[in-house]
């Protein structure tokens, strides 16, 4: 499929999603909770002022964020307009929401302390664009923390990969690719990003910690 493909599976896959998003009702999307305890932890262990969000969906994390820290800025860009518009009906204030394209997120360099992306670089066909985005608007000595879905077993991420992906893109879903250490490690070298911290945690899931150097 073409990049364009897989970006309009994901808008209609989340289009339909996005108003039980934060329900009882949300299904497999209720996963994505259990990515905002980590995110928090770590973002506990350095200061920051401004926080952009990488496809934010309706804004679950930044809702949290906006409570736990209210006197920061913050950011959120989502590829699906349905899901800015859920977030924005929330009218947080010092919070910009935006219609966009992570792989190329219309913000200026140096621009943020610290990036998040949970469970959304799996739906990018370029995540190296994406990586490239990050390190263009993150400011020096500024992170980027990823969750998402992964394997420890190669068997399964190829069968993921290869098998399972592919038949959700025939079904509607807009999944591309899970990631391991030695894919970030790469997407990191090839921008000049440092990967500081990754680990298998829980069911499936990685968590990442990327520093742009000072």
């Amino acid at each position: 499929m073409k990049d364009s493909d897989y970006k309009n599976l994901s808008i209609k896959e989340f289009s339909k999603a996005a108003d039980v998003y934060e329900t009882d009702q949300a299904g497999i999307y209720k996963l994505c909770q259990k990515d905002y305890p980590d995110v928090l932890a770590e973002l506990e262990k350095e200061d920051f002022n401004d926080l952009l969000d990488c496809g934010c969906g309706t804004a679950p994390m930044l809702s949290l964020l906006k409570e736990k820290y209210p006197d920061k800025h913050y950011a959120g860009i989502d590829l699906t307009p349905k899901m800015i518009e859920v977030a924005k009906a929330k009218n947080m204030p010092d919070v910009e929401l935006l219609v966009g394209d992570c792989e190329n997120p219309p913000f200026p360099d140096n621009s943020f302390d610290v990036l998040i992306c949970c469970q959304s670089i799996h739906h990018y066909p370029n995540p190296q664009r994406f990586f490239e985005s990050v390190q263009r608007i993150l400011r020096p000595n500024g992170r980027l923390i990823l969750r998402d879905m992964t394997s420890g077993n190669p068997l399964i991420r190829w069968f993921l990969n290869n098998i399972e992906l592919p038949v959700l893109n025939l079904i509607g879903y807009g999944d591309v690719r899970i990631y391991w250490k030695n894919d970030i490690e790469k997407l990191c070298r090839n921008t000049g990003l440092k990967m500081e911290l990754f680990e298998r945690r829980g069911f499936m899931r990685l968590h990442c910690v990327v520093r742009k150097p000072a």
